[in-house]
This record gives structure tokens, C-alpha cells and sequence, in this order.
């Protein structure tokens, strides 16, 4: 499988109808959209009513990544919103297992994201709950990073572990991503690719995600 999910948080804000726009014209397959709350990173991005308005847009489904503290709480806000899809951090739950099953019976699909720095196998014990888990390939809260070499490494491990316990899991990079990283990316074991600046600030998006795609 080989989706593309490009990141908002690199679209131009003044434009967000524009873009989106686009992007339902384009090959993408979802729309990754970016929630930072200045605490769990540094950065803010936007919140509910953004997405609300991401939503009356979109022809293809939200992609919603919380970026933010105690996301448990969130959750019904972001289904109200018009999230599809809805990742939360390992390192900002303290009651994963809970969280993942209420992003569930909120009836939208359920991720677990992993910071570079937290090791594949702490997802042992929930990995079945997940219907994807997303790797970090850099640090997050800011858009336009150096995408970090290790994470090869890291989706080959996920792959094994999901084809041992969760074959349906879907596997998702966001990070630094581009057109030289993509087939590694994919060869790797990666399902679903984020895209910010490689496609929003290229000359044709168009054709980077359809070459993105290849």
C-alpha cells in the first residue's frame, strides 16, 4: 500500500480553501493535519474550529495528529470536528489503552505516534488496538526538519512487529519526507507517507505527489 497524506501544516494559511482545493484534485489519500498546543511541543498550530472548517472542504479524509497534552480529553472534540483518522502520542498518554479505545468507540480509526527516541517495542501490548501507528522521523513541532537516518531501522522493526500481532496495522512516516526518501520509505515496510514542505513549497504539487506515489 502506498498513501500519501500531506501535511497542512506547510500550506499557505492565508489560502487553506486554495490548497485544500488542490489537494482534492491531486493523487493524495488523506490530509494530515497538525495539532500543537505550545506545551507538548513548542510550536502552536490550530484546534478545532481549523479543522472544522479543514472539513466542510476536504473531499478526503482528516488525517488528525494531536500533538498535545492529555489527548484523551480531546478526542469527541476532534471526531465533532471532522477528524477520520486520529494519532496520539505514546509519550503524552498516560492511559494509552484507554485513550486508543475511545478514539474507537468515537468511531473514527485509531493511531499510536512514536517520538524518535521512543523504542518500537513499547508497543507490544498495544499494538493490537492500533489501526496505525506513526513514526516520527524528526523531532516534532516544527515543520521543514533534517529527516533522521534511523528511521528506516525503526519501520523495519514496526513491520515485524505488526505482521506478528497486528498484520491490518498500517504504518505511517511523517518527517523530512520527499521524493529521494519515499521508495526506501516504502521498501522499508512504510504504508503511508506525510509530506509538508516537499510538496507545498515545490513548483508543480501536483506531480511531487504523484511522483511521490511511485
Amino acid at each position: 500500500m502506498k498513501l500519501i497524506s500531506p501535511s497542512l501544516l506547510s500550506a499557505d494559511f492565508g489560502n487553506l480553501e486554495r490548497d485544500i482545493e488542490m489537494l482534492n484534485a491531486s493523487e493524495c489519500d488523506w490530509l494530515h493535519v497538525d495539532v500543537m498546543d505550545g506545551v507538548f511541543v513548542p510550536n502552536i498550530s490550530f484546534g478545532q474550529p481549523v479543522v472544522k472548517h479543514i472539513k466542510k472542504h476536504a473531499r478526503k479524509p482528516l488525517d488528525v495528529h494531536l500533538m498535545i497534552v492529555d489527548p484523551g480529553r480531546y478526542v469527541n472534540d476532534f471526531k465533532e470536528a471532522g477528524a477520520d483518522i486520529l494519532t496520539v502520542h505514546y509519550e503524552a498518554c498516560t492511559h494509552l489503552d484507554r485513550t486508543l479505545h475511545a478514539i474507537k468507540d468515537a468511531g473514527m480509526r485509531c493511531g499510536t505516534v512514536l517520538n524518535p527516541g521512543t523504542p518500537v517495542s513499547l508497543l507490544e501490548d498495544t499494538i493490537q488496538l492500533c489501526d496505525m501507528v506513526l513514526l516520527m522521523s524528526v523531532n516534532p513541532g516544527f515543520g521543514g526538519q533534517k529527516f533522521i537516518e534511523n528511521t528506516y531501522n525503526k519501520v523495519k522493526q514496526l513491520r515485524q512487529l505488526c505482521d506478528r500481532k497486528n498484520p491490518r496495522c498500517l504504518i505511517e512516516v511523517d518527517g523530512g519526507v520527499n521524493t529521494s526518501n519515499a521508495p526506501m520509505l516504502f521498501a522499508a515496510g512504510a504504508d503511508v507517507l506525510v509530506a509538508g514542505n516537499a510538496v507545498f513549497k515545490s513548483e508543480n504539487p501536483l506531480q511531487t505527489i504523484h511522483d511521490l506515489k511511485q
